[in-house]
């Protein structure tokens, strides 16, 4: 016989009683059990239930209010529904928040506009973690870099400071060292077209032979490229190789593939921070190749790509 649980007694009406209740209220110590107070039934229940509106004992049939035509009914719910009322509300004796805020003046030192009014809020900086009007709410409208932020070490900003001169230092070197890359692929195309197409289509022909790649990729649509690792940021075990690709793989995946074949560390997929991400820059175009562009649209067979780490993300790494 299935019963309800005895620990909601505060649910419902009714609340199960256990054998010790039972045999405690003064009963023949050979029964174990109660009889169903309910005139027409007298039923013996070894696990009765008690009404909190009359508190007489009823069996499983008869423990609700209407099944038994309690006498007292609905004192149960009135007892509850006063006990809720008198439960203080859960901000009770609490101030009241103001949802726009205190009034106070622009931090910037040549305004003196008021802020945090209905008409006029405040809008904080995250740079400097200061509140400013709506004209100087912009970083360069109040000199925020020239700022402490609050809440901040000297020593904390100083070395925030030293990163993103570092990240800029970094940037420009890999902007010479592409512009240096890119004007020796444009001597060799100088170079090369001087000479037959059919000496060029030999130097293809001998790339061919020696780039690797997966044997499935059908060879109507495989693209053919030398594949570098630039030392100062991709370390890789193999510096550079000779690969073969789908043309219908997008540059992120070819980048997996290039990663996993010079043994390169590649975190990708694994972080978002710029600093860790590798890029694919195209020698022969001279830019950072997006990882949803088509190796199709962007390449052609016998170009250069170098795996760099650290560059951000397109547009041009360097100027045309």
């Amino acid at each position: 016989m299935a019963s309800p649980n005895p620990n909601k007694s505060d649910e419902t009406s009714y609340v199960q009683m256990s054998a010790a209740a039972v045999d405690s209220r003064g009963t023949d110590a050979s029964l174990v059990g109660s009889h169903c107070q309910y005139s027409y039934c007298n039923q013996l229940d070894f696990l009765p239930f008690r009404c909190q509106s009359c508190n007489k004992t009823f069996c499983l049939e008869h423990r609700t209010e209407d099944s038994h035509e309690c006498t007292n009914p609905g004192a149960w719910a009135a007892r509850r529904r006063e006990q809720e009322l008198a439960r203080p509300s859960l901000g009770q004796g609490k101030p009241m928040r103001d949802p726009v805020g205190r009034k106070k003046v622009c931090a910037d030192d040549s305004c003196s506009a008021v802020i945090g009014t209905p008409l006029a809020p405040g809008v904080p900086c995250p740079g400097c973690n200061r509140d400013y009007c709506l004209k100087h709410r912009l970083r360069e409208e109040h000199d925020c870099s020239s700022k402490t932020p609050i809440g901040a070490r000297a020593a904390g900003a100083a070395q925030a400071a030293a990163v993103a001169e570092g990240a800029r230092s970094a940037l420009e070197r890999f902007r010479l060292w592409g512009q240096a890359k890119k004007q020796q692929a444009k001597m060799s195309l100088a170079s090369t077209s001087s000479k037959p197409k059919v000496a060029q289509m030999v130097a293809v022909n001998n790339l061919k032979k020696t780039a690797k790649g997966d044997a499935k990729i059908a060879p109507e649509k495989r693209i053919y490229l030398y594949v570098e690792a630039e030392a100062a940021t991709a370390r890789a075990k193999i510096p550079k190789g000779e690969f073969f690709y789908s043309q219908d793989w997008v540059v992120g995946k070819m980048l997996d593939a290039a990663a996993r074949s010079l043994q390169v560390p590649n975190v990708n997929n694994q972080s978002s921070s710029e600093e860790d991400k590798l890029r694919v820059f195209h020698v022969e175009g001279g830019r950072l190749l997006d990882f949803n562009e088509k190796l199709g649209d962007v390449l052609q067979s016998g170009n250069t790509v170098v795996l760099l780490r650290g560059v951000g993300p397109p547009p041009d790494l360097i100027e045309a």
